[in-house]
């Protein structure tokens, strides 16, 4: 959706909802299950672990690029060409600093950060869902996880438990959907999309402030990477 006025209507919106779902049924699952597995690598670190969680986020962020931008949203709205591109380069660049370049790492974290960062992993994936029936939506007609609005929460829920250094490049896509998502709770009633807003502060906050580790936690972490 655009910041302006969307050009199509909210029946139009929850009929591409529909349609996703009823078409890609059991992806849902698959999806809920990464995200699962990739809370349960937050858990117990490995070396690998960073390079995993990475693939994860490049594939949500190409499956939401490809499965719904390009296949469903241009039906009602050409801008999601644009979204789709935007997202897709997400996922490429999740796929370069994580996988490739091995510049993420990720673990558990206690304090205000890991307090945040767990809030807004379990949001999309317990509350989302659960606040949108009470208001209303009900399934085909909703959007699940693996739609870009609960799952970019999610994605910066993630990066909370990025440990530092922390790229700051790879907070930009997911902030920009905060920005341009958010509008589906004014404009359609979608009032559990106001979760980005809160996601995209905080995530804001975390691109911003990036402090180092305690040194015991660098050594752990640079023996982990080897």
């Amino acid at each position: 959706m655009s910041p302006m006025a969307a050009p199509f209507t909210a029946e139009q919106f929850f009929a591409v909802f529909a349609r996703y779902n009823q078409s890609v049924w059991p992806m849902q699952v698959i999806l809920n299950l990464l995200a699962l597995g990739t809370i349960a690598l937050l858990f117990r670190p490995r070396s690998w672990g960073g390079r995993v969680i990475s693939a994860v986020l490049s594939f949500f962020w190409a499956w939401m690029a490809i499965a719904y931008h390009f296949v469903f949203f241009t039906a009602i709205n050409p801008a999601a060409w644009l979204f789709g591109a935007v997202f897709l380069a997400g996922a490429l660049w999740f796929a370069w600093i994580g996988v490739i370049k091995g510049g993420l790492f990720f673990g558990w974290r206690g304090g205000l950060r890991g307090w945040a960062g767990g809030a807004l992993m379990a949001y999309p994936l317990v509350f989302y869902p659960a606040l949108g029936h009470y208001l209303g939506h009900r399934y085909p007609a909703v959007p699940t996880f693996g739609l870009p609005c609960p799952t970019t929460i999610f994605t910066l829920g993630a990066l909370l438990f990025a440990s530092a250094p922390v790229p700051r490049s790879v907070f930009v896509v997911p902030l920009l959907w905060t920005a341009v998502g958010s509008m589906a709770a004014f404009q359609f009633g979608i009032f559990q999309d106001l979760g980005l807003l809160v996601a995209g502060l905080i995530g804001l906050a975390a691109m911003i402030i990036t402090p180092r580790p305690p040194a015991a936690a660098s050594r752990l972490e640079s023996s982990l990477r080897q």
